[in-house]
This record gives structure tokens, sequence and C-alpha cells, in this order.
């Protein structure tokens, strides 16, 4: 005779965060370097024709880091122009690498979320995941769900750290 296997974390009413369902993949770098002389600096007439030649449609619809790798200094209006040229094929530009892109993109992801959705719940963030999340998205989540929730977890159901219980 088997018992039936009771599910007591869905039963608890714990809502359950896995930063990485933020976390995007869509994510192209575009280094500045390319656009500039050898000897890495930016001769304007230069810079605009090879902007001009580049093919800017490859980059259509995607969130583009825009950094230079290169140990030089760039004019503000250079960034300016990159972005006009990502504009005209829909892209969304963003400054800096790859990884730092991606932080932001899910930050901005973040800040989205409905709070009124963990208005008084027990809310756990899951702390394992197979992808680094970085720990600017811990303290994004965090300042998002304090002011609401009723208990805030941090780790897995079956061994949590209690962050934040509401004062009765």
């Amino acid at each position: 005779m088997s018992k039936e296997i009771i599910n007591r974390v869905e039963k608890s009413g714990i809502i359950n965060i896995d930063l990485s369902n933020f976390i995007t993949k869509e994510v192209v770098e575009l280094d500045i370097c390319c656009f500039l002389t050898e000897t890495n600096i930016v001769i304007e007439k230069e810079f605009r024709k090879s902007l001009s030649n580049y093919d800017w449609k490859k980059l259509s619809n995607k969130n583009v880091a825009v950094f230079c790798s290169a140990d030089t200094i760039l004019p503000k209006w250079a960034y300016m122009l990159i972005v006009s040229y990502l504009n005209e094929v829909d892209a969304n530009a963003y400054f800096g690498e790859k990884k730092i892109v991606t932080n932001q993109i899910a930050i901005d992801k973040i800040k989205t979320l409905d709070i009124n959705n963990y208005n008084q719940k027990i809310v756990l963030v899951k702390g394992c995941s197979d992808i680094d999340i970085s720990s600017d998205l811990y303290v994004e989540i965090t300042k998002l769900l304090l002011p609401v929730v009723k208990k805030l977890m941090f780790g897995e159901a079956c061994s949590s750290v209690p962050i934040y219980m509401k004062k009765k």
C-alpha cells in the first residue's frame, strides 16, 4: 500500500523566483575598435566611412553591447554616431561589455515586475543556477520585494536562508 506523495512546498504558498529567467543570451558585442584607424585613433572622416561600410543589418532587432577594447580616448560623439546607426536597424544599444549589458537588461526586467503579485506573500529567491548570477541582480530583487512581501528567503525550499520577515 503506497501513500500519495504530497508536495508540501507547493501547498505552502511560497512563490519561487529564479533570477536566471531574467538573463538573456541575446546580447551581441560591438567593439568600436573595428572602426578605428590602425593606430587606434578616431579620425572623423575615416570613422564615418568605416561606419557607413559596416553591415548594420546583421544587428537588426538585437541587444548590442557597445564597447571599445582598445586603450584609446574616444570622443563622446563616436558613441552617439554608432547608436544612430543601431537605431536605424531597430537594435537596442547599451554601453559596456556583454556581461555588464546582460546584467543591465536583467535589472531592467526585474524592475518591471508587478510587485502586487508579491504583496504579503512568502517569496523564495532561488540560490542555485546553471549560470552565474551577478550579485547586483540579488540586490535589485531584494530592493523591489522588501516593501511588499511578508517573508523573503534565499536558497532552495529544502534549505533556505531567511532574509526578511515583516514585523506583526
